[in-house]
Order: structure tokens, then sequence, then C-alpha cells
């Protein structure tokens, strides 16, 4: 396993949509206030009033910490980093559609704090250690290294409710871009 969480291997095995995620379209964003990296709790649901895209992914690596054992055989686990490093590339675009950004992990407020300054994530990251939102939207986890996570997914709210999905998301990268291309057509 390559310790450079900013790179994706080119041998990763792809997730299959195991359709899990296939009952959120649609469905209202709960009245759920977490910790988040930008100070407080943030509720999700206020946010979710106006346009926001939201994506949760499993944990982000830290230098010097090793990944659960097979990490990389995993499909989905890997590529926390890229991702977020996409979306914080994006993240202008995004607002010129008129979309925040949050993203969500089961990670410590901690963790979720040093992961925002070192890699300059200037939105707000949302920890979610209890796993509130995998119970009250029957979000999909998988367990890894003894640690219970979220598998990766976005979505898209406006006006409380789902109105896009994104899931399994793969390669994480390009998430980002796909969420791009999908505001874009949708101002057609």
């Amino acid at each position: 396993m390559s310790s450079d969480f900013s790179r994706l291997p080119a041998d990763l095995p792809a997730p299959t949509d195991d359709g899990a995620a296939d009952h959120l379209p649609g469905s209202t964003v709960p009245e759920v206030a977490l910790p988040s990296t930008e100070g407080g709790e943030l509720s999700l649901a206020h946010a979710a009033a106006s346009l926001v895209v939201v994506y949760v992914y499993p944990r982000t690596g830290t230098p010097g910490v090793p990944a659960p054992d097979g990490w990389d055989d995993i499909p989905g686990a890997r590529g926390c980093t890229p991702q977020s490093c996409a979306f914080r590339d994006a993240q202008q675009e995004l607002a010129r559609h008129g979309a925040s950004l949050i993203g969500i992990s089961t990670q410590t407020p901690q963790e979720q704090a040093e992961f925002a300054q070192r890699e300059h994530i200037p939105y707000p990251l949302l920890s979610d250690h209890a796993l509130v939102l995998a119970r009250r939207m029957s979000l999909p986890t998988f367990e890894a290294g003894g640690l219970q996570l979220y598998k990766r997914l976005t979505f898209v709210a406006e006006q409380g409710r789902i109105v896009k999905v994104f899931y399994p998301v793969f390669p994480p990268d390009r998430n980002a871009g796909e969420v791009l291309a999908w505001l874009e057509g949708r101002a057609d």
C-alpha cells in the first residue's frame, strides 16, 4: 500500500452498486447537528434548506499512521484525500451554481480538523463518529480494522430534500467533476 494519500493506485477495485442508497432520492435531510471543522456544530437540515453538496467518505489518511490492513483491497475505500482535494479545488465553481459544500466522515472532530488544516479545506468537514446519520438516513457502512466506516456517496439536497445521489462513487477523485456536470446539466 502506498503511503501517498494524495494519489490513487492504478489497480484499485471498483465498488459495485449494492442498492444501499436507492432509498435516498426524494428523502428529507434529517435535523442532525454534527461537530464542524469551522467550530461548533452544523445542522445538516439547515444547510440543506438551500442547495448543498454533501459527500460522505470512509476516512482520510494521516501521514505516519498506517491504514487498516487490506485497505486498498476494499472496493471504494481508498481515495478520501483525492476526493476531498478535488472538491476543494471545485468549491468556487460549485458556488457559482449556488451550491455550498460539506464533507462528512466518522473520524473524530480532531482528525477532521487536522486534515482540514493540512489540506487547506475551506468548507466544513463534519464528524459523525457516533454514526448518527447512518442510523437516521440508513446510510451504507462497512467495517475495516475494527472501525465502522461510511461507504462513499455524495448527495445533493435542496429545500430540505435529496435531489440527486452519486453512489457508488468511483474513482473518487472524479466525483467533484461529476457533481459539477450534473449541476451544469440541471441549469440547461
